[in-house]
């Protein structure tokens, strides 16, 4: 997968340096609340503010966003303190009055990334220009959609790009707000690798305790930067308050970050890399000589008029895989996983079985 891209050349950020920081508040409540806020991280070195004009709620009723009023307060920030400025973007008129203002970097967001006729709507008013813009993921895991939207600003000529991992949004009630599932944006790095990644761990989390130890795995995972929440006073924020923190709190979550090489070539790491490589070799010939084993049942199953899915046997392989798992220091979940789709390609072996003449 390729995508036609330039670097960001964002004005006084060194692109080599890790992490790139964007912060701000979630929301621009007024120009006290967003001039403070801006003044008190600006001292501690951020370069790029952020905060949202227009805000996609779930319910009617909430705060839905400042409008094109908190513009200008934006545009005063630039001024003023030399920050580059970025909101989010959900309509071409968003984008017409953004620019107008002098905004820097437009992001689209996750509910708006998740609709193709949307992205398209918003490409459309991108043909012609050069700005950068940061592309949310979906609310739901699914990569091919990120990976379609992108093309979609990219065709307009957008040039200048980028990715925010946000989490994808889940029904169940877990330690996260949105599950992290790093595996996806890994995989988008693996088919577009020139494409920088940001991740944000305030979304991610839901609650403030949870950035600091978010924001540390997406460095460990290699990404180039951080978007987070900031407020002069996060107890009292207008919306998404609990993952909020001050940018004092901000700064000494940055300074604990361990910021490690993205590229390592010791011989040390290359022996183990040649160990895991033989294993997964390993790996395939078991899984190999499984499908065999799992054909041969298939035609036992053909021969005696037996369906193909033996769902007692199914829930024991899972239930007695997953203690395993456990007590070789693998999660449970990963263990379901894996056994998951390796009953998937059983059964479709077999069903070949089943209707061969």
């Amino acid at each position: 997968m390729e995508l036609n891209l330039k670097p960001l050349a964002l004005p006084g950020i060194d692109e080599e340096q890790r992490p790139i920081i964007i912060a701000g508040p979630c929301s621009a409540e007024s120009e006290e609340q967003v001039m403070d806020t801006a003044r008190r991280l600006a001292a501690y070195g951020i370069k790029i503010f952020r905060a949202g004009i227009w805000k996609p709620r779930t319910k009617p009723g909430g705060f839905e966003g400042i409008g094109k009023e908190g513009l200008p307060w934006l545009r005063r920030v630039k001024d003023e303190l030399g920050m580059l400025t970025t909101t989010e973007v959900a309509t071409p008129n968003h984008v017409e009055l953004a620019l107008e203002a002098g905004i820097d970097i437009l992001w689209i967001g996750a509910r708006t990334m998740a609709n193709p006729f949307a992205v398209q709507e918003i490409a459309d008013a991108l043909k012609g220009l050069d700005v950068p813009v940061f592309c949310k993921n979906p609310v739901n895991p699914d990569l091919e959609l990120w990976i379609g939207g992108l093309e979609r600003i990219n065709q307009a000529g957008i040039e200048r790009m980028a990715v925010i991992h946000r989490g994808f949004s889940t029904y169940e009630k877990r330690l996260y707000r949105n599950l992290p599932m790093w595996h996806v944006p890994i995989e988008l790095r693996r088919r577009i690798p020139n494409l920088p990644i940001f991740c944000d761990p305030s979304h991610i989390g839901g609650r403030r305790e949870l950035i600091a130890p978010l924001s540390q795995q997406a460095m460990d995972l290699g990404f180039d930067g951080l978007m987070i929440e900031s407020h002069c006073n996060p107890d009292c924020a207008w919306s998404d308050a609990k993952q909020q923190v001050t940018p004092d709190v901000l700064d000494f979550i940055l300074d604990k970050l361990v910021i490690r090489q993205s590229i390592q070539t010791s011989e040390s790491l290359e022996m183990l890399r040649k160990e895991i490589d033989k294993l997964d070799n390993d790996l395939l010939e078991l899984l190999a000589r499984r499908m065999k084993i799992s054909r041969e049942i298939g035609t036992y199953k053909k021969e005696h008029s037996m369906t193909v899915v033996q769902t007692r046997r199914y829930s024991e392989i899972l239930s007695k895989r997953g203690a395993q798992g456990a007590l070789c220091g693998m999660s449970n979940d990963f263990v379901k996983n894996v056994f998951e789709a390796i009953h998937e390609e059983s059964v479709r072996q077999q069903v070949e079985i089943m209707n061969k003449d």
